[in-house]
């Protein structure tokens, strides 16, 4: 920290009103944690292990997320607490096992950063963020060669590009991860049509397989998997693109329920005709609202016309 400090006397142009001192709040939080696992602490806190409460992890980030989808600035700050409380707990419960504590995350994660953003702390360039990517990619490069010289040496067991990659995450986001990866090396496609061209051949590999055999699957699989690489080369996430475009028709159908709600109408009772055109007038008034500010207030006008097609 007083390094960091001293470089920001030193420029002059950063904002120090921003900079917090989170250090007695941190603190509290870690005793707090400490005290639930003490012997005469809570009987289910002493009880956790990191595999018992490891989904609440993936839980408690959703979350998050969610609030941050909604621009939820209020939930936000109790959800990023949640999040916080994992990391501690998990910390804890690895000190308590004399594996690690929170200060070692604390460290090796502030040293990560350091060693990440050599056009901050150190001499690279960087002007934009394609080229802050490229940085990244080089130093994670740098890192696994670190590693597998401490193999040869005996020193480390060895990892290979893609094993720091989780298989955990969501299939979206760890297939942009590998691809990303295997890029960084040389395996890549010239061109985005190159990749448009490699869709349309897993496509037809596809086709050509029997509906409904493990054959038919694999291949859908290898599409998905190419089209992921379409959105990495637009740099375009595929994950976050995906969950807006569930979003949206989460909305949209919301809006239909509204709208056979308020014309007392059951929506199971019309026909799939009667549906579309619901949901067309779903995504015009959506797309009003998105323009004007206001929200549904009416069903369309041709609901009649709807519920007779239906």
């Amino acid at each position: 920290m007083a390094q960091h400090m001293a470089q920001q006397n030193t420029e002059g142009s950063r904002d120090l009103s921003t900079l917090v001192d989170a250090s007695a709040e941190l603190q509290h939080l870690v005793q707090t944690i400490w005290r639930l696992r003490q012997p005469d602490g809570c009987p289910w806190d002493r009880e956790q292990t990191h595999r018992s409460i490891g989904k609440n992890m993936i839980e408690e980030a959703y979350e998050a997320l969610d609030c941050i989808e909604a621009d939820d600035v209020a939930h936000l700050r109790e959800e990023l607490g949640d999040v916080l409380m994992q990391v501690v707990l998990h910390a804890q419960i690895a000190a308590d096992a004399g594996e690690f504590t929170l200060v070692d995350v604390a460290h090796d994660i502030d040293a990560k950063l350091i060693r990440r953003h050599p056009h901050v702390f150190g001499d690279a360039d960087a002007d934009s963020s394609d080229e802050v990517l490229k940085i990244w990619d080089e130093v994670k490069l740098a890192e696994k060669a670190a590693k597998d010289k401490a193999v040869a040496a005996g020193e480390a067991a060895p990892e290979g590009l893609l094993d720091g990659v989780p298989t955990h995450l969501p299939a979206l986001m760890q297939a942009q991860k590998v691809s990303r990866k295997a890029a960084a090396v040389g395996f890549e496609w010239e061109t985005v049509q190159d990749v448009w061209d490699e869709v349309a051949e897993e496509r037809a590999e596809f086709e050509a397989e029997a509906p409904g055999s493990p054959e038919r699957e694999m291949e859908f699989g290898d599409l998905l998997f190419a089209l992921v690489n379409v959105a990495r080369k637009e740099g375009i996430d595929a994950e976050s693109a995906l969950r807006a475009s569930t979003a949206k028709f989460r909305r949209r159908w919301a809006a239909m329920e509204q709208m056979a709600a308020d014309a007392h109408v059951d929506l199971a009772e019309l026909s799939t005709h009667g549906l579309n055109d619901l949901w067309d007038a779903a995504k015009a008034e959506s797309k009003t609202a998105g323009a004007t500010g206001r929200t549904f207030s009416s069903p369309p006008l041709f609901f009649k016309k709807i519920v007779s097609l239906g």
